[in-house]
């Protein structure tokens, strides 16, 4: 079934029966992998969804910009944030990423299984140039290309293609599966697809 992914659809998802499930989720473990090392700074997560990974963020000392299309979700976010004693270290943003523009660069731009009103791999382009100078941009996203012809661009190595230009460090490509616990309890298997990549200084 085709979708257009609008403020319409995920305001659906995020006040149906999927949405307190969804918003007690864990941060992801491929952000915490690929981002302990890093000095904190200035961190925007698009797509953020209930904001676990942004308010994990937020625990480790950066300054988030949580960025959803979904005021529900972004609801579920501020609950968390303000029970996690840390609300004061996120801005919660109602915004369309196919569209909007955030008028300056963060240290950390990163993105987990966002689905946006654009084509994908446009997306990750409109991510890259929202990255500072030496910063990082981190995707994580669900895999396709194998059973998925119209999704076939969503691989590690045609992601990566994107910053096949000077400058741009390609430090994690990755493909792999894990585990999680599924609707009612049930093991879902996610194929992920992982790059971490950083700009010129």
């Amino acid at each position: 079934m085709e979708h257009t992914f609008d403020d319409h659809y995920w305001n659906d998802i995020w006040t149906g029966d999927r949405a307190v499930a969804m918003s007690t989720s864990d941060p992801n473990p491929h952000l915490q992998r690929e981002t302990r090392h890093l000095e904190p700074g200035t961190a925007l997560d698009a797509g953020c969804g209930a904001g676990a990974e942004a308010i994990w963020l937020a625990g480790q000392g950066w300054t988030v910009t949580a960025a959803d299309i979904s005021p529900a979700a972004l609801a579920f976010g501020q609950e968390r944030a303000v029970a996690a004693g840390l609300a004061g270290q996120v801005e919660w943003l109602s915004a369309d990423l196919s569209t909007w523009d955030p008028g300056t660069t963060y240290d950390l731009v990163t993105t987990h299984y966002a689905h946006p009103a654009m084509p994908q791999l446009e997306f990750y382009d409109r991510l890259a140039e929202w990255v500072a100078p030496g910063g990082t941009l981190l995707i994580v996203g669900h895999l396709h290309g194998h059973d998925s012809p119209d999704e076939a661009s969503a691989t590690a190595a045609n992601i990566t293609a994107r910053f096949d230009s000077p400058g741009w460090e390609i430090v994690t490509a990755e493909e792999s599966q894990r585990i999680v616990d599924g609707p009612g309890g049930h093991a879902t298997v996610l194929h992920d697809v992982v790059v971490r990549a950083v700009r010129p200084a």
